[in-house]
């Protein structure tokens, strides 16, 4: 019995790691022990300074790698949306999203009217719809993050891996981003995995973060829990404040790194 209890409690999982390990060189682990649960349909963010492992550690959930030591295990279809993406030819934002049903239409077949109408309803779904005859690189970089992120819904997926999703984007289409990982995870059941350079980002939109420390394990908990001052500081190596105050008659939280001025 105990057994089957722990099967059916991680049937509430859609990624489970389970003491990863790997190293690019010997004696050289890049990432070593780290065990962590990701719920369905949960936002679960990694942090961490350059250099720790973010990057190997999505390579790993993608299966772009394999881990060395330890298992991972996932449940469900992924997909990717890459940090700017670039392309070299003028496809349309229409043409984009339709690419991410290539698995869905086989490697030999073309587009047919269900995949367009689901590439619309995706623009649609995310109020981008009157981008669809515009060139993808003519588009702004949320703009282009969005498109992607239409991309990955039409592909089906259980599982969306967001690399640095608000990276390079102005306040407002940060903002737009993380509101729409949210709604997926809310309204759409997905699971997203997102990477990101900023505490603030996570603490708006995560259920759950791991915070890569270059220790073995890192942390892992409750985003509102592990974002503390202390923890944020022994990650980074700079004084962070988590500030309160109200807003829409709420109270709302932000985090803010303290950048001393020179006298």
């Amino acid at each position: 019995m105990t057994e089957l209890r722990g099967m059916e409690l991680e049937a509430e999982f859609a990624v489970v790691g389970k003491e990863l390990g790997l190293a690019y060189k010997e004696g050289f682990w890049v990432i070593k022990r780290l065990s962590f649960s990701i719920k369905k349909g949960s936002v679960f963010a990694i942090l961490g300074p350059n250099g720790c492992g973010k990057t190997t550690l999505l390579k790993i959930i993608l299966d772009l790698l394999q881990p060395q030591v330890g298992s991972i295990h996932k449940r469900g279809e992924m997909a990717l949306v890459p940090q700017l993406f670039q392309v070299s030819f003028a496809f349309s934002a229409l043409e984009m999203v339709v690419m991410g049903r290539a698995k869905k239409i086989g490697l030999f077949s073309q587009p047919g009217l269900k995949d367009r109408r689901l590439a619309l309803e995706a623009l649609e779904r995310l109020n981008i719809a009157d981008l669809a005859a515009r060139p993808f690189p003519e588009l702004s970089g949320g703009q282009r993050q969005l498109v992607m992120l239409a991309r990955a819904l039409v592909a089906e997926a259980d599982i969306l891996v967001l690399d640095e999703p608000a990276s390079s984007l102005d306040f407002k289409n940060q903002a737009l981003v993380l509101q729409w990982m949210k709604r997926l995870s809310r309204e759409n059941g997905l699971t997203v995995v997102c990477t990101t350079h900023q505490p603030q980002h996570a603490l708006a939109a995560a259920d759950e973060a791991l915070l890569m420390t270059g220790e073995e394990g890192g942390l892992v908990g409750r985003a509102d829990e592990i974002l503390s001052e202390a923890n944020l500081k022994r990650l980074y190596g700079v004084d962070i404040k988590r500030l309160s105050f109200e807003h829409l008659g709420r109270v709302e939280e932000a985090l803010t790194p303290v950048y001393l001025k020179l006298s």
